[in-house]
């Protein structure tokens, strides 16, 4: 998870849906302020943590139709995936070490193999 890379619509259906392991989608907005403070804090939970996720950003304008399906009502939104299903979410604001704290626990709970949603 060294890079964070932006996605659309059909990167998505083939990058998202299929992925194995843990996948990361920060559905944001460039007009967003409080996507852009936690863009470099997303940036440094990625390189923190290698390789163990994939993370990828959708503008909620350009792809509304994966927003909307996804029931994406506030941003910035991290909705993790696994085995192409969402598995958690958070919304708001967050710095580096809640969301490597996600990503860590969503991990574990893959893991684990319970496909469960975290809470």
């Amino acid at each position: 998870m060294s890079t964070i890379t932006q996605i659309n619509t059909k990167e998505f259906n083939e990058k998202v849906r299929t992925a194995e392991g843990l996948v990361l989608v920060d559905f944001s907005a460039t007009w967003c302020g409080p996507c852009k403070r936690m863009l470099p804090e997303l940036e440094a939970a990625a390189a923190e943590l290698g390789d163990k996720a994939t993370v990828y950003k959708i503008d909620v304008d350009e792809s509304p139709e994966i927003a909307m399906e996804y029931g994406v009502q506030g941003i910035p939104n991290l909705t993790f995936f696994s085995g192409g299903k969402v598995v958690d979410t958070a919304v708001g604001l967050m710095n580096k070490a809640t969301i490597v704290g996600r990503i860590k626990q969503n991990l574990q709970v893959i893991e684990a193999g319970a496909p469960k949603k975290v809470s």
